[in-house]
């Protein structure tokens, strides 16, 4: 029986990974997040000690880090929480997943990258987080890689599943709303936490360590994908388009950060591929 630890569990990819792995008989599941809850265990990903007892303790085969401080604008005003999340956290699975000969996945982010690239980004492009939560999160990949030899890391981007996400956070304002003011100079991949669940599922029983992009294929703008969001749901809404600019968020934010998933396609070929993220969005608005 495989055993595998969960960091994270209440948040989006958490639960897509429950459902992705629904089907599983040979897989033990051990999911954590910050506090306890209806079989989830309370974990302290920040507390080395308390990480190396649990992970001794259970004695997982793989560990999957989903947990993080992913307030983009919070972070700029809890720049030691962020960094104890997203970092430390991510230091402290390390070590103990390597103490336990464990295999790790640390999910990451597009925003390790600045956003002044012309064309997707692939792993071998230079990373310059340009945020808080890009640069936190861009120090737990170098623990990842400084501690733990058997590691996945996946960077996603724009990411939305079971909780709060972009997507019902427009569904919410049309019901209040004739326009809502979206950004429309800042490009990604908007990437379901289903598809992204599906990724981890694929790489995980293999030993294809490295770093890879992970979003689903395509790209656009937030305010193309709030339109693509009403289009889905039968909405008269208005998209206003506005700069960063004008929208003046806390937090800097990359203008450009789609991710081309070169390694899957290098390592793999053909076998596994993300979907397209408007196929994608359709799937997810039907489950809605």
């Amino acid at each position: 029986m495989k055993k595998i630890l969960v960091t994270g569990s209440n948040g989006q990819l958490g639960r897509a990974l429950k459902k992705e792995y629904a089907n599983e008989q040979n897989v033990e599941f051990i999911h954590t997040d910050v506090a306890k809850g209806d079989g989830i265990f309370a974990l302290d990903i920040t507390d080395i000690d308390a990480v190396l007892a649990f992970v001794r303790e259970k004695n997982p085969d793989v560990i999957i880090n989903c947990a993080a401080h992913t307030n983009v604008d919070a972070c700029e005003a809890q720049w030691d929480l962020a960094y104890k999340i997203n970092a430390i956290g991510a230091r402290n699975l390390s070590i103990a997943a390597a103490k336990t000969d464990a295999k790790l996945i640390h999910i990451s982010t597009d925003y390790v990258f600045e956003g002044t690239s012309p064309k997707p980004l692939t792993e071998f492009d230079q990373t310059g987080p340009i945020s808080a939560y890009g640069k936190t999160k861009y120090e737990g990949e170098r623990f990842v890689k400084e501690f733990s030899q058997k590691h996945f890391i996946l960077r996603t981007a724009w990411l939305y599943g079971d909780g709060k996400n972009f997507v019902k956070t427009m569904l919410k304002l049309a019901e209040t709303h004739d326009t809502i003011t979206v950004v429309s100079d800042q490009y990604g991949s908007p990437t379901s936490a289903a598809e992204l669940a599906r990724m981890v599922h694929f790489l995980e029983p293999t030993e294809s360590y490295g770093t890879y992009h992970a979003t689903c294929e395509g790209q656009c703008s937030w305010a193309d994908f709030a339109k693509a969001i009403f289009q889905r749901a039968g909405k008269t809404t208005n998209v206003q388009y506005v700069t960063t600019e004008e929208y003046n968020s806390p937090a800097k934010r990359p203008a450009y950060s789609v991710l081309d998933n070169y390694m899957l396609r290098l390592a793999f070929g053909d076998a596994f591929q993300m979907a397209d993220w408007q196929d994608a969005l359709d799937e997810y608005m039907k489950e809605l």
